[in-house]
């Protein structure tokens, strides 16, 4: 019976799982992932993970703990950088040594570091020495690796033919890409671009299925995941300066690429409260829509806090407001649409 390496289903869960899940599969290990998030994994977060975290640090810890008794190994990375000259936030990077430290009776975490901001070679170097954690040899660690490269292209390439992470992901019983799902067809009554951290936007408890409700008023869907890699580089290299961070480059651009060749009727930005990346992303990219666009704008912050009835009004009120003024006065400027939510369900 093979032994089982536990993948928690939050942060980078839904940019990197296919491409793990792959990797683990192909050198000889059973991946268990923790079920969605729930009230329950979300209360067990918020009793062991410092105040000072945000919520989706506290969730993360609350999947550790729903699947540390089923897996012989929990897989928690240590991420630095993804992306060749950028970092990811400064969390990722401490949270191995926080699980660590904070949780008790826990199989052996592998934390290897993936550090990719100098060269892409650290990659294949994090590769081996996952491997050879695991008892794995060279070769068949690099056959795996090369696999589970291919099945990261694929569900990228999935992602931008409209499919949202958790359509793929979240549905499928077995948690693995299921690539010959249909795209549903309807009848769109408006476009909404939604922009935010994966783990934020689709975690269906943590943002209040607001990509479900989204859809129950009709509305087609687009985000970051969705914009081709090629013009986003190109609206990236038009920045003022190069961003630090790699998920505020990826904003930014795909914010400034929907501004000038999508259609949408507005655009909704997710963020979790204490978020210092999404504190001066947001402002960013809500300057430029005011200055270029009369486009509704509206910012979604979630927390651990109670509160979805004042979640549906705000984003109702959005709904609304955009179908009033695309069948009455479109060239009026949306004012007054930012609204801080600050909360989520318990």
């Amino acid at each position: 019976m093979p032994e089982k390496i536990g993948i928690p289903r939050g942060l980078f869960f839904y940019d990197f799982f296919p491409f793990w899940d792959t990797f683990f599969n192909e050198t000889g290990f059973e991946v268990v992932v923790s079920e969605p998030t729930n009230k329950r994994i979300m209360e067990q977060g918020l009793k062991y993970c410092p105040d000072e975290a945000c919520i989706p640090v506290k969730i993360f810890f609350g999947h550790v703990l729903e699947i540390k008794d089923n897996a012989d190994y929990i897989f928690i990375p240590r991420y630095t950088s993804v992306s060749k000259g950028e970092y990811v936030c400064p969390k990722f990077g401490g949270l191995p040594d926080m699980i660590k430290h904070l949780l008790a009776d826990l199989p052996p975490v592998i934390s290897t570091e993936i550090n990719l901001r100098s060269s892409s070679k650290q990659g294949k170097k994090a590769l081996y020495e996952i491997g050879g954690l695991l008892g794995i040899d060279e070769e068949r660690t690099r056959e795996a690796g090369c696999k589970a490269l291919r099945a990261y292209y694929e569900y990228k390439k999935i992602l931008r033919k409209g499919f949202l992470p958790l359509d793929i992901l979240d549905c499928h019983e077995e948690n693995k890409p299921n690539i010959n799902i249909k795209l549903k067809q309807s009848d769109y009554t408006m476009k909404i671009a939604v922009i935010g951290h994966s783990y934020n936007i689709y975690d269906n408890f943590a943002c209040m299925n607001l990509i479900k409700k989204l859809r129950e008023t009709g509305a087609d869907i687009y985000t970051i995941e969705m914009a081709d890699e090629e013009q986003i580089e190109n609206c990236r290299n038009k920045l003022d300066k190069k961003f630090f961070w790699y998920f505020g480059t990826r904003a930014m651009a795909s914010a400034f690429e929907i501004i000038k060749n999508k259609d949408v009727d507005g655009i909704i930005y997710v963020m979790s409260f204490g978020c210092g990346i999404d504190s001066f992303t947001a402002y960013l990219i809500e300057s430029r829509i005011r200055k270029e666009t009369n486009l509704p704008f509206v910012v979604l912050t979630i927390d651990e806090h109670s509160g979805e009835a004042g979640f549906n009004t705000r984003l109702e009120a959005f709904i609304d407001m955009i179908s009033w003024r695309r069948n009455n006065e479109d060239n009026v400027p949306a004012y007054g649409q930012h609204v801080c939510v600050c909360e989520s369900p318990t």
